[in-house]
């Protein structure tokens, strides 16, 4: 038997109500406000031929570059992804969005944007498009100080950037 509240009319079929759809916001304050109490958050840069992960510490204060995936399918991406950030203990993710310096989004936003509303079908979690724009270069410029070969560099530089987003982030819904 379903039990009705004040607010559902008695012909209300709870059943019959579609899923809600997870939250894809580029606004801090509602992806924060949808976020559970603890849980890790999974940073992703998204490339056209890899894509860098990174994972915060459930308490959301640090984030931690933790693989680089070279991409496949979109569903096999999906799967790497969340094997490499521990399965089903991820409260949300981060997304890195590719705006351009004066703000506005060419294809490889778009192409952001549609990939973030393709994992919304497969996860159920909010989705934060965080502005990436320089993340990168400020990673590289931290990988040269550290004096990394440019070998090495270019291993790193994607997962790096990941956290270096997910950092961002995390920093800002704190604030």
């Amino acid at each position: 038997m379903v039990r009705r509240g004040p607010f559902l009319p008695p012909q209300a079929d709870v059943s019959a109500r579609p899923p809600v759809a997870p939250l894809i916001t580029d606004e801090v304050n509602a992806f924060a406000g949808a976020l559970p109490e603890a849980g890790a958050l999974i940073g992703l840069d998204l490339g056209t031929k890899t894509i860098g992960v990174a994972i915060s510490d459930a308490g959301r204060r640090i984030a931690t570059p933790l693989s680089l995936i070279k991409r496949k399918r979109f569903g096999v991406d999906v799967e790497s992804i969340f094997e490499a950030a521990g399965g089903d203990e991820v409260a949300g993710i981060v997304l890195g969005l590719p705006r351009n310096m004066d703000g506005t989004e060419g294809p490889r936003a778009q192409a952001t944007r549609a990939f973030a509303r393709n994992l919304a079908g497969v996860r159920a979690v909010p989705i934060l498009l965080w502005d990436e724009r320089l993340s990168t270069v400020a990673v590289e410029r931290m990988l040269i100080e550290a004096d990394r070969s440019r070998a090495r560099r270019a291993e790193l530089v994607d997962k790096a950037a990941a956290a270096y987003i997910l950092q961002g982030a995390l920093d800002a819904t704190r604030s």
